[in-house]
């Protein structure tokens, strides 16, 4: 996972690159003599040969295995405290 730090007016955020298996997902569908691929309703590529995809920017096929690549931001020392004025942060 690559990690992108950002820090502005004293509020430290990053930004992670996650890679999550999505090969049990995948729905492969025949259209005009080529397969498609679909995770969910979304068309995320087609297969081109065997072993072969071409694949839509933020998905890639490694060792048999479909994966997709989100980036999630995220605060690194925030922390989850029960705080009844502060709405459960403080």
């Amino acid at each position: 996972m690559d990690t992108l730090q950002i820090e502005s007016e004293g509020v430290h955020m990053s930004i992670d690159n996650q890679r999550s298996d999505i090969t049990n997902r995948i729905v492969g569908k025949f259209d005009d003599g080529h397969l498609n691929l679909y995770l969910e309703k979304e068309k995320i590529g087609q297969m081109v040969s065997e072993y072969n995809y071409e694949l839509k920017e933020g998905y890639d096929f490694n060792h048999s295995r479909f994966y997709q690549y989100t980036n999630i931001l995220s605060e690194p020392n925030q922390k989850d405290v029960n705080c009844k004025d502060e709405n459960g942060w403080c």
